[in-house]
């Protein structure tokens, strides 16, 4: 239990950490049950990257979705029949809220009867075992790992097993998404999963997939790490045609693809974690026309609503750069503020996608360059506190107009900071101390000792005697010349 309370802890952001928190507090209110559960747990054990939070409560999440709502959460999609909702919390945290139950299939292939259950059995009865492992987040029993099926192993040997025999013909989707899994965390389907699908395969029930299911491993992939890696997938499995024939036949956009997984693996080393969804839809059908995006969008079961919005989003992108290239952007602390204000998916799109020089070029400057300066401002208010000002909305805007200086180059050692902050605030330099003129110490008339006397009398004789020699020499070698 430790270990799965440190992920956690640990693995979780703090948004997502503030969001897991809130339902927990509302499901205690309302007296329901709360596990993490699915793709979560997941990729919380196998170190993924987190990319929603998947929770299921042994109740009706509706009244837990009002509530969510009043906090500022927003509803992206509710499915009342499923008791299924899906939600946007603050700090742009994606997850969903389902009431745990159980499916009965009266035949194979049949649309299965919906009882509401316990979480044992909604977690029995889902698609892979990968996918069937709980959290607990309730007070009694919080980080309990909750493995009916066995999944962990089946992590731990990196493999994707189906939990029934009628696992693909209950529903043909089952095919396309294990190739996803698969090619997504580089496992392999399990032995007598792999003979239960090509079983499924030879039957042809691929061809049975509705459109509703295959828009919906759509929305899955453009919410995926590497979805390049799962269209290859599905390419060589033939599956892409299932998806769409237009797709299939255009094949996907994989240079659009990976432009864009290196913006936002940029993005990801300045700190941002951009949703993604929309320019990575884009960036799959970067091959189709126009026509054929809203067509395709269309019978892949997408709301008018949203493939309004998509077929718009390069559009707005071009506005944004439009704005970036004219007068509300001219200087660095103008292009600072107006970037910051972009969702981030836009800047994502055009890093990928522009070939217009300067909007790039301020775009990478605000990652690269404006961002680190804009972090380090505490030392500038440090620096100010120190000269004697008192914090408040003087002292905030003196802040701020030393980092558009800083912009612009300048203010960049302590020395010239302090300068431009006391120019800035008024705080003249203090006085400086005249210091009072010394007199030169008297020199002490050194007293020879008799023993230093001596000493130099006796060197003194000794030079005089070695001078009389020399003399002496020199007179007879002149004396011996002649």
């Amino acid at each position: 239990m430790p270990d799965y309370m440190f992920l956690l802890e640990s693995r979780l952001s703090p948004e997502q950490r503030a969001a897991m928190l809130r339902v927990q507090e509302l499901a205690a209110v309302l007296g329901f049950n709360v596990y993490l559960t699915g793709g979560t747990v997941r990729d919380l054990i196998t170190g993924a990257n987190l990319r929603d939070l998947d929770f299921t409560v042994e109740g009706n999440p509706s009244k837990m979705a009002r509530e969510l709502e009043k906090g500022g959460a927003k509803v992206l999609a509710e499915d009342e029949k499923l008791r299924h909702v899906e939600l946007l919390f603050a700090g742009d945290v994606e997850g969903s809220i389902s009431a745990a139950r159980d499916e009965h299939y009266v035949r194979p292939g049949t649309r299965p009867e919906l009882r509401w259950s316990t979480i044992m059995e909604d977690l029995r009865r889902r698609d892979f075992s990968l996918n069937a492992i709980a959290i607990s987040l309730n007070p009694a029993s919080r980080g309990l790992l909750l493995d009916p099926t066995n999944g962990l192993s089946d992590i731990e040997h990196g493999e994707v097993r189906a939990l029934s025999i009628h696992s693909f013909t209950n529903q043909p989707v089952r095919l396309v998404r294990a190739l996803r899994l698969a090619a997504r965390m580089g496992f392999k389907l399990e032995s007598r999963t792999q003979e239960w699908f090509n079983l499924a395969i030879e039957r042809e029930l691929q061809l049975t997939i509705t459109p509703e299911d295959a828009g919906e491993e759509v929305r899955s992939l453009s919410r995926e790490e590497r979805p390049q890696l799962i269209l290859k997938e599905w390419e060589e499995g033939d599956m892409l045609e299932r998806i769409h024939p237009m797709i299939a036949k255009k094949h996907p956009g994989y240079d659009a693809i990976n432009r864009l997984i290196k913006v936002r693996d940029d993005l990801y080393m300045a700190g941002f974690r951009p949703r993604l969804a929309t320019p990575m839809l884009l960036a799959i059908l970067d091959r189709l026309k126009d026509r054929e995006l809203s067509s395709t969008l269309s019978k892949l079961g997408y709301r008018s609503a949203e493939i309004e919005a998509i077929e718009k989003f390069p559009e707005k992108a071009q506005e944004f750069q439009k704005d970036l290239t004219g007068k509300k952007t001219k200087t660095p602390i103008e292009a600072y503020r107006y970037i910051e204000k972009i969702p981030m998916e836009y800047v994502a799109y055009l890093l990928a996608e522009s070939n217009n020089s300067a909007a790039v070029s301020k775009l990478k400057a605000f990652l690269h360059k404006w961002r680190p300066v804009r972090q380090a401002l505490t030392i500038v208010g440090t620096e100010l506190e120190a000269l004697g000002m008192p914090r408040g909305p003087k002292f905030d805007q003196i802040v701020q107009d030393v980092f558009a200086i800083q912009l612009n180059g300048r203010a960049k050692t302590p020395e010239e900071r302090v300068k431009i902050l006391r120019k800035l605030s008024g705080i003249k330099e203090p006085p400086k101390k005249k210091e009072k003129e010394k007199k030169p110490a008297k020199v002490e008339k050194h007293v020879e000792t008799p023993a230093e006397k001596k000493a130099a009398a006796a060197e003194k004789q000794a030079t005089h005697d070695r001078h009389k020699a020399g003399m002496k020499a020199a007179a007879a070698k002149h004396k011996s010349k002649k």
